[in-house]
Formats: structure tokens, C-alpha cells, sequence
């Protein structure tokens, strides 16, 4: 039987993916229909413009990451993480209880407080089902596990963008449905989390520093001091400045240079995402079930090479006048949409590729007392690195009135100036971590 499916099929894993994918799905479905709703004006209390409302809201959906990932991790590390799991879940109800209320009395700053809220829970949620895993799984199943994760997480994502979106447009205004959407989602999770098996408890005498910036700056001091850990944490949040700068120009990218409407945008995401899921999954298939590094440099080859050949593809196409294209529209137009469509695809393969066996060596590698920990130091990184990348892309496209396609060339180049730098640097301290464990 495949290793996938074995696991799929077992209590110790199989809740603990189905929480994990209820909870990534009603992030995006929440806060895809909170975007809908500020850019269409269906809440009449805006007193910003929409663009402003929109970044405030990415704001404070990773603002706790900055904040609470430190605490989150010393907590996870301390307590019992199946019961924390489930207190997590309940809260995700009561969340979604304020977010209701937000939607029906039509209160803008109650639902972006319900924004706030669902990032902290996730920022809370994140430590724990990563050190879980290492946990609830043999060594053996660890690329398997972080496959499935990256693969079930990638179609969250995508679900949630595309069910928010339709449960608003098909509502025409009638923020009941979204609501009711919403609850049943987070009570879904809350009861998967409830057959998730009792995990056991390293002796510890940790105490929980609710100081957050103290806290944060020890914990990104410890993840400092085990070499090979921190190369893997900055290996994975350059995967994610890398997504953000892609990710984020996808709605200009359809709309200014492929003459496209909302729905190719939402198409364009779906291939991003489905690449990502089946690179996730193809990444163990032909790595084998051992944690290893060997798929990292075709995955980072890939994310340089797609990118270029993404920027290329661009270039190519004709100029369109009048309305934006429709789905089926773009489908009969010049070839060069075709190439774009693959270079994204291609782009999320190779994320994929990239991403699993550094979540899987970041988990293996881990001191068992301090695993939860050197996850919230990965997500603290991924949160700077997230901004940073928001910065970078402002002051490339928006300072320096640089075309989006050399804006793509520039993030290829550096992906590959980078990934060779993680290679070279990761491979020794490898080894000699693989030689002290059979040690």
C-alpha cells in the first residue's frame, strides 16, 4: 500500500490533517469574502479607500505572527497539544461568533478585529501541528506526512479563495450565508480535533514569558544557535518572500498585462496552487521516504527558471483594447497565454519541490524539548521576510516605476544567488548532524 494512503488511513495522522485543512480553509474563506466585501462596498461604515482597507486587513491577519509566535511556541512546547488544539478550535468558533455579528449588524472594525483574532489563532495553531508531526509519525513518514500537509494545505487555500468568493456573489449581499459558511467550518474543525490522539509531554519546566518582543527575540536566539536549523528556517521563508512577491502581483499581472477579469485571476491561482499540491506530493514519490535535501536544488532551479521563462512569456503577449477578457475568452487568444498559465503551474511544482523536504529536515532535525519553539522561530522569520517582500515589491513597482516583468527577472536572479548560498552552506552542517545521530 502507498505510504500516503496508509497514512490517510490511520487515527494518529489522518484527524490532525483534517483540522489542519478546516482551519487553513476558513482562513482564506473568511478573508476572501472580507476582501469582497470592503472592494464592492456591501459595509457601508468604510472610511478608507479600498486599497488601504485591503492592506490593513493582509496586515492584521500576520501581525500576530510578529507578536504572539514566540509565546505560541512556549506554550505548545509545555502543555498537552491535542487538548490545546482542541481549546483552539473552540476559540475559532467564538471568532467566527464575533465575525457573524460583524457581518449581520454591518460593523467594519468588528470583522477586521475578527480578522486579527483568526491570524493570532493560526500564529497559536502553527508550533503545535508541526511539532506534532514528528510526533505522530516514524521517521520513515515524515516526507509523506509533510507532503500530504503542503498538498491538503494548497488546496485549502485555494478552495477557501474560491468558495468565499462564491458564497458572496451568489448571496448578492446576504451576509447570513457567508456567516453560517464560516460557523460550520469552524465547528467542522473542532470536531476532527476531538479524535486527535492524547500526544505525550516532554518533561519541561518551561515558563511561559507572556513578554512577546522578549520572548520573540529569545526565541529567534536560540534557532541562532543550532547552525543547520537556522539555515533551514531562512531557506523556508525565502519560499515565502519568493510566493509573496508572485502571489501578490497575480491581480495586477491578469489585469495590466494579460487583459484578463477577476476569474482569471482566480484561474491563475488555482494552477499556483494545484502545482504546488502536486509537487508536494510528487516530491516524496521521487525522493523516497527518507528526509533528505535532494529534491531542494531541482525545486530551487525550477523557481528561477519558471520565473524567467514566466517574465518571458509576458512579453509576449499581444496588446488587447475594450472589456477585460473572460475565462473562455482567454482560452482562444494568442499562445503566449497558454505559456503563462504552465510557467505558474511550473512555479508551484517547484515550490513544492522546494518547501517539503525543509519543513520535513526542519522537524527531524529539531531538539524534541524545543521543537514547537524553533517552528514559532520559522514563523517569525516568514512573517519578516512576508513584509519585506511587500516592501520590496512597493519600492520596485511603485517608487521605481519598474515593468512587473524585470520586477520577476530580479526576484529569479536572487532566488538562485540565494538557493546557492543555502546549498552550499546546508550540506556540510548536514552531514555532520546526520553523523551525530548515528553517533
Amino acid at each position: 500500500m502507498d505510504n500516503k494512503e496508509h497514512l490517510l488511513g490511520t487515527r494518529r495522522f489522518l484527524p490532525m490533517f483534517i483540522t489542519q485543512f478546516f482551519g487553513a480553509l476558513n482562513d482564506n474563506v473568511y478573508k476572501q469574502a472580507l476582501l469582497l466585501v470592503i472592494t464592492y462596498g456591501w459595509i457601508q461604515q468604510q472610511t478608507a479607500d479600498v486599497s488601504t482597507l485591503n492592506n490593513l486587513a493582509a496586515l492584521l491577519f500576520i501581525l500576530p505572527y510578529f507578536i504572539f509566535s514566540a509565546t505560541a511556541g512556549q506554550i505548545a512546547d509545555k502543555y498537552e497539544r491535542s487538548r490545546l488544539v482542541r481549546y483552539l478550535k473552540i476559540s475559532e468558533i467564538i471568532i467566527m461568533i464575533l465575525a457573524t455579528v460583524g457581518f449581520l449588524i454591518g460593523n467594519l472594525w468588528l470583522l477586521l478585529l475578527a480578522l486579527f483574532l483568526l491570524g493570532t489563532h493560526s500564529t497559536f495553531f502553527g508550533p503545535i501541528k508541526y511539532a506534532i508531526l514528528p510526533e505522530i509519525l516514524k521517521p520513515n513518514e515524515l516526507m509523506s506526512g509533510n507532503a500530504l500537509f503542503q498538498s491538503g494545505t494548497s488546496m485549502a487555500i485555494l478552495i477557501g479563495m474560491i468558495l468565499g468568493g462564491a458564497v458572496i456573489s451568489l448571496s448578492q449581499g446576504n451576509l447570513v450565508w457567508i456567516s453560517s459558511t464560516v460557523l460550520i467550518i469552524a465547528v467542522l474543525g473542532y470536531i476532527s480535533s476531538t479524535f486527535i490522539l492524547k500526544q505525550k509531554v516532554n518533561p519541561n519546566n518551561i515558563q511561559v514569558d507572556w513578554n512577546f518582543f522578549r520572548t520573540s527575540f529569545q526565541t529567534l536566539k536560540y534557532a541562532k544557535s543550532l547552525p543547520l536549523i537556522f539555515t533551514i528556517l531562512l531557506g523556508n521563508s525565502w519560499y515565502w518572500f519568493y510566493g509573496a512577491t508572485y502571489l501578490t502581483q497575480i491581480p495586477q499581472l491578469t489585469q495590466q498585462y494579460l487583459y484578463g477579469n477577476e476569474n482569471v485571476v482566480s484561474l491563475l491561482l488555482t494552477f499556483f496552487s494545484v502545482g504546488i499540491g502536486v509537487g508536494s506530493l510528487l516530491c516524496r514519490k521521487i525522493g523516497g521516504t527518507e528526509v533528505n535535501i535532494k529534491m531542494v536544488p531541482i525545486g530551487a532551479i525550477g523557481l528561477t527558471v519558471f520565473a524567467l521563462y514566466l517574465a518571458a512569456s509576458i512579453s509576449f503577449v499581444p496588446a488587447h483594447t475594450g472589456e477585460l477578457l473572460s475565462l473562455t475568452e482567454v482560452f482562444h487568444q494568442h499562445t503566449s497565454y497558454y505559456h503563462v498559465m504552465i510557467a505558474i503551474t511550473l512555479l508551484g511544482i517547484s515550490g513544492g519541490f522546494y518547501i517539503v523536504p525543509l519543513y520535513a529536515m526542519m522537524q527531524a532535525y529539531s531538539p524534541c524539548s524545543h521543537r514547537a519553539r524553533v517552528v514559532a522561530a520559522n514563523n517569525i522569520l516568514n512573517a519578516i521576510f512576508m513584509v519585506t517582500s511587500a516592501i520590496f515589491s512597493i519600492i520596485v513597482l511603485s517608487i521605481l516605476n519598474i515593468d512587473m516583468k524585470i520586477l520577476f527577472c530580479i526576484t529569479a536572479i536572487l532566488s538562485a544567488i540565494f538557493s546557492i548560498w543555502l546549498l552550499i552552506r546546508i550540506k556540510p552542517l548536514l552531514k555532520t548532524a546526520q553523523l551525530s545521530l548515528e553517533d
